[in-house]
């Protein structure tokens, strides 16, 4: 789990009513962090504030929600939490959280006048642990859906995932909510989820409604440079588990932490980054359960088409 990264919170919230939620995952004092956006269709707050040659270096909250950029409001939310702890970037007479925060489109699932907004976020915060997270149709997996390639109606249920890996003292570990327009694939290449339509069908996009969103955390001690080269290891974790994906249709965006702790090579960090992110989104689709009209992968049953693959 990411949250073996030492610490390193997460913490959901749920609406399975409305089909939609929020994920929030809190960082210890000192952590360094980056970002990678990759996809054509991107909702984000704060990822300048990321960027090479920017002031910033440390990071206090990374919110992946629902809600599409309705969702950008729950960062508010979890700017409060911190600022009432007495958690953020020193200016003068306040604290100022910095809280980066990225979105995907959930509205076609459930309802979509309920969004993710600042009492949600607070709520995802109030809600994290340093112990696993619940993965699969939770958080900012709520409303999450995969494979809508050639007809989104006919996808399957994504969800949220993460998983790590270890190298002696180092750690890293990968949180993933999965919403590809894409299908997802094991490590042998078969596939999880794939769309239940006619593959000769002719493709109907929904523009904007696709993402997949990562944060990776590491107890490496790096840079902000290398710390984004991390986040673009982790992108390549996305186009491991999910094809096709970066499309123009996807908001692909991929945020990476550094605590440091330890010493460790960055070869290896960017190499348990990708490993560990494509495990994420596989382990956020095959536990999420069917809502909202979208089976979960393991009630999908594979069609000839798929066999044939």
């Amino acid at each position: 789990m990411i949250t073996d990264v030492p610490g390193i919170r997460v913490g959901h919230h749920t609406d399975r009513s409305a089909i939609t939620g929020c994920t929030v995952i809190l960082c210890p004092s000192g952590t360094v962090g980056s970002v990678d956006v990759l996809g054509g269709a991107p909702g984000t707050r704060e990822t300048d504030a990321l960027r090479l040659g920017t002031i910033g270096q440390e990071v206090h909250a990374i919110l992946l929600s629902g809600g599409s950029a309705f969702g950008l409001a729950a960062a508010g939310g979890v700017q409060r939490w911190l600022e009432e702890r007495g958690i953020g970037f020193e200016a003068g007479p306040v604290r100022v959280p910095i809280v980066p925060a990225a979105v995907l489109f959930d509205l076609g699932v459930g309802d979509p006048a309920v969004r993710p907004g600042p009492e949600e976020g607070y709520a995802a915060c109030e809600a994290a642990a340093e112990g696993p997270p619940a993965e699969g149709s939770v958080g900012a997996g709520t409303g999450a859906t995969v494979a809508k390639l050639p007809d989104p109606s006919l996808g399957v249920k994504g969800g949220i995932g993460t998983a790590s890996a270890r190298d002696g003292e180092l750690v890293v570990g990968a949180i993933a909510a999965v919403n590809s327009l894409g299908s997802v694939f094991a490590e042998d290449g078969t596939p999880i989820a794939s769309n239940r339509g006619d593959p000769g069908a002719e493709p109907a996009l929904w523009a904007h409604a696709n993402t997949t969103l990562v944060c990776v955390a590491t107890n490496a001690r790096l840079s902000k440079e290398h710390v984004w080269r991390v986040a673009q290891a982790a992108q390549q974790g996305v186009t491991v588990a999910i094809r096709p994906a970066h499309t123009l249709w996807d908001g692909d965006t991929a945020f990476a932490l550094a605590t440091g702790e330890v010493d460790a090579h960055l070869l290896l960090v960017e190499e348990l980054a990708a490993r560990t992110t494509a495990e994420a989104i596989r382990r956020g689709v095959r536990m999420a359960e069917g809502l909202g009209g979208f089976p979960g992968a393991g009630s999908h049953q594979a069609s000839p088409s798929e066999e044939a693959r």
